[in-house]
């Protein structure tokens, strides 16, 4: 579950990274600027989500000892 988890964390990663090469500056909500800023934010959502989730198995396995 670790590594799915880490996999899970460097995919939301790579799909942050190309979706900000896909920005606009000048024209930041307009089009597929837009788009991909949605997928800015909703990589990073998931990449908290991901650290929060792998953080809550750590105590988890720390509690059960």
């Amino acid at each position: 579950m670790k590594i799915l988890i880490y996999i899970m964390i460097a995919l939301a990663a790579g799909l942050v990274i190309y979706n900000i090469t896909k920005l606009d500056f000048n024209h930041l909500f307009e089009g597929d600027s837009f788009v991909a800023s949605v997928g800015v934010l909703t990589g990073l959502c998931a990449i908290l989500a991901l650290g929060i989730l792998l953080i809550s198995k750590n105590i988890a396995t720390k509690v059960k000892k």
